[in-house]
């Protein structure tokens, strides 16, 4: 008995040391690894990286820049039929335990060295609670070993002594990564389902919840089977554990996996080349990890029924005029054999320019082609089994007269004279006389070569509100209204005649309109400037050299006025930066951007105010404290706490002046009749005050056309990117012109007509609109109103002879005179 006692002793003395040993063992072990441990403390200030998103004007979504794509959401927006899915997932004693589930451990245990004594080489099974991942994913790293593992309990430990329930899975839930790019609950859900977190059932619920265990193997389209699997899985942890009933349960299990893809962005509006500009505004204004992480709120100035409207116009006139030039030939050909959807899917088509699709030519006959479309891709890159037909009649085809060989310029009698079997093309829909669709025909396209861009502009706050850079971004990320550099040409005639008239000329101010020669210096050809028409008209006002658009008129006046003069006006109206004080340049030789143009144009518009063009309203950090605002203007009465019978709030308007607002009336007034007499008429029949000024280069290389409202101003240009001339006869009249129009025609559609205002001083005088001078009772000639500032007026009467006589001719004492700068004022 004393051997038994002496033995049981000695074992339960063995086991008190080995047990002292193993606490001290355990002891150091713990202060061993968390001498090293990171600083848990910086999560309660956790700022992690979040989306930055890009909005229009109306709050329509239209980009997204992250590197990881993420919204994060506090924990009570989240709906606990969300969490309630996570936590049965992943950790059903979340709300029980310290931060550590033994149990678990135990279990993973067992497993794990099951798995080395069988010989199976199986990486461990987990047992990580969700405190244990928010340790993990925040502080520590994805290495598999115990060290880890024990660092990552640690931490857990002391996390759940800091922090609250909510606030660890609040971190869990916008940290976690859900496959396909989404990281957190509220990215995924719009990823996944386009819905917010709020708006998820149950079975969607499930899904986001089985996701973090392996998102890449459980993607809905690549494995949907198994991804539907682990989503009852998920179904039944939350039958098990209270959740929600069987039946509601079992009837979630059977509701099918439906992915919806998010129809938001640029490309619903076909904003791309505004987006971009935005998001390089952005980086310029605050750097790569403020736009990529910092989860900013951006609102810009982007009206999307503006924006699909400029876009749709400027693809009709760069089609129209492209299609008017001929056949070019099919983007390429391929070979038939075999399945052709498969070699089609493998021609890079354009993704921005619907309706129009690419289609091989299946069957190419006398009055028609049969046609296939390139199959579509599923969300997974997969090409589907979709192999859809249509038909090509000759109607479709008319247009397309070849550009070169026997049949040149000659309108096709046979589909199979301009298409044949392999033939990759570009169709649309085809359309009737009232413009209905016709059911399964459709309409032969090209890519036009000819590019160009429009945009429109608010004149009183700079505010861009539509802009399209090219035909298609896809094609072209090259924005062409603010990267372009190029000759603006009679456009920028304006600003030269703006700067005469705000130094004492008038409107009716006379100025010959005859042959001029310019010498350059030594060893330089004399120059002589010519009008478009190769006619001369003698002395003619100011108002009729604008509206005609005369060259020559324009270059004696810059002598008049001088260079450096209108070179400073240049630059206070952003046109240029340094204009040199060469008399080409009055003519529009210098090179600028379509923006820098109608933001000059908006200047005049809106009475001479300065305006800063801007593509953003204001930028809002991730807690939605405004950083930016481009509306600088102080209201004076908008902090007023309630009603008591003070005066209304008040802007102060603290803008510079540019111009006089009498001097801008008259330009504008002037602009005025180029589209009711001059270049610009193809714009009259609108029946609304609109004002403008046409721009055609040297050889026709770039046309222009700025048109505007009171409150609208619309810039056209066009050109090829390598340039050269667009053709005999090409002048921004006739094809710049007929965009603007096309867009004002649907933008004023529903407006009343709205004059310029009249700014105060303005004489209104009726004048003889040949001599200038103020028109009698029984004068024959046509009479106009024209605008005066006070003094400025002409006398009532005046000898002249000569006026508007295209034969008109120069004597040589007058040409001298002339030439020598001192004949140019009459």
């Amino acid at each position: 008995m004393k051997l038994v006692l002496r033995f049981f002793g000695l074992l339960f003395t063995v086991g008190t040391i080995l047990f002292l040993v193993g606490v001290a063992a355990a002891a150091a072990l713990m202060w061993h690894f968390s001498q090293d441990l990171p600083d848990y403390s910086q999560l309660q200030d956790y700022e992690p990286p979040v989306m930055s998103r890009v909005h229009a004007a109306d709050g329509s979504l239209l980009a997204e820049y992250a590197t990881q794509r993420r919204l994060y959401i506090p924990i009570q927006a989240v709906p606990k039929l969300v969490t309630n899915a996570f936590v049965a997932a992943e950790d059903k004693n979340f709300y029980e335990h310290g931060g550590l589930d033994f149990g678990g451990i135990m279990r993973a245990g067992i497993i794990y060295l099951e798995d080395r004594l069988s010989g199976r080489n199986k990486r461990p099974q987990g047992a990580s609670t969700i405190t244990q991942q928010v340790a993990k994913n925040f502080l520590l790293t994805n290495e598999v070993t115990f060290s880890r593992k024990i660092k990552e309990a640690l931490l857990a430990l002391k996390i759940e002594r800091a922090y609250s329930k909510d606030k660890i899975l609040e971190l869990y839930l916008n940290e976690i990564y859900l496959g396909m790019s989404a990281y957190g609950i509220a990215a995924a859900s719009l990823i996944y389902f386009d819905k917010s977190v709020n708006e998820l059932t149950l079975p969607e619920a499930a899904y986001l919840a089985a996701l973090p265990k392996a998102p890449s193997d459980l993607n809905p389209y690549r494995q949907r089977d198994r991804a539907i699997e682990r989503r009852n899985y998920v179904l039944d942890r939350m039958i098990e554990d209270g959740f929600v009933s069987a039946k509601e349960g079992q009837e979630a299990k059977k509701a099918p996996l439906n992915i919806t893809t998010r129809p938001t962005g640029a490309h619903v509006f076909s904003a791309e080349y505004f987006a971009e500009e935005v998001r390089r505004e952005v980086y310029a204004r605050y750097g790569e990890k403020k736009l990529y992480e910092g989860g900013l709120s951006v609102r810009t100035t982007l009206d999307t029924q503006a924006q699909v409207l400029a876009r749709k116009v400027l693809m009709d006139g760069l089609v129209q005029f492209d299609e008017a030039h001929g056949w070019r030939g099919p983007v390429t050909h391929i070979d038939l054999k075999g399945d052709w959807g498969v070699t089609l899917a493998d021609v890079r088509a354009l993704e921005d320019i619907a309706p129009w699709r690419m289609a091989v030519v299946l069957e190419a006959g006398d009055h028609s082609a049969r046609i296939g479309f390139q199959p579509p891709r599923d969300p997974s890159g997969a090409i589907t089994k979709v192999r859809d037909t249509a038909t090509l009649p000759l109607e479709g085809v008319k247009w397309a007269k070849p550009t070169s060989g026997p049949a040149r310029g000659k309108i096709p009698t046979k589909v199979s004279q301009v298409l044949e079997p392999g033939d990759v093309i570009y169709v649309d829909p085809l359309t009737d006389k009232e413009g209905k669709v016709k059911d399964g025909e459709f309409r032969l396209r090209q890519i036009p070569e000819i590019s160009g861009a429009i945009l429109v502009m608010d004149p009183n706050t700079g505010r861009v509100l539509a802009m399209a850079g090219g035909f298609s971004y896809d094609q072209s990320q090259f924005n062409r209204a603010t990267q372009a550099l190029r000759q603006p040409g009679s456009s920028f005639k304006p600003i030269v005649y703006a700067t005469a008239l705000d130094n004492g000329y008038t409107p009716s101010s006379i100025m010959l309109d005859a042959p001029l020669e310019i010498e350059q210096g030594p060893g330089l050809a004399t120059w002589k400037p010519e009008n478009y028409e190769g006619k001369f008209y003698g002395p003619s006002t100011l108002r009729f050299g604008l509206e005609h658009s005369r060259n020559v008129m324009t270059v004696r006046l810059a002598q008049d006025v001088g260079m450096p003069l209108i070179a400073e006006y240049a630059k206070r109206f952003g046109v240029y930066d340094d204009l040199p004080p060469y008399l080409s340049f009055a003519l529009g030789a210098g090179e600028t951007t379509l923006l820098r143009m109608v933001s000059a144009y908006s200047m005049i518009d809106n009475g001479g105010k300065r305006v800063k063009p801007t593509l953003i309203d204001r930028i809002q950090d991730r807690y939605g404290h405004t950083i930016y605002r481009h509306d600088q203007r102080e209201c004076l009465g908008c902090d007023a706490q309630g009603w008591t019978d003070q005066p209304e709030p008040t802007l102060v308007d603290r803008r510079e002046q540019v111009l006089d607002p009498m001097t801008a009336y008259q330009i504008t007034s002037m602009m005025e009749g180029v589209v009711q007499r001059g270049t610009g008429t193809v714009l009259r029949d609108l029946g609304k005050p609109i004002a403008g000024k046409t721009g055609t280069t040297n050889d026709s290389k770039d046309v222009w056309f700025i048109g505007f409202t009171p409150d609208l101003v619309v810039g056209v240009y066009l050109g090829y990117d390598k340039p050269r001339s667009l053709g005999h006869g090409a002048t921004g009249g006739g094809i710049a012109a007929p965009i603007v129009k096309n867009y004002l025609k649907v933008a004023l559609a529903n407006k009343p007509p709205i004059p310029f205002r009249v700014p105060a001083g303005i004489k209104l005088i009726r004048v003889d609109a040949h001599t200038g001078m103020r028109a009698g009772p029984g004068d024959s000639g046509p009479a106009i109103l024209e605008a005066f500032k006070p003094g400025t007026a002409p006398p009532d009467s005046v000898a002249a002879a000569g006026y508007g006589n295209e034969n008109w001719s120069v004597t040589p004492e007058d040409d001298r005179a002339i030439r020598s700068g001192t004949g140019g004022l009459y």
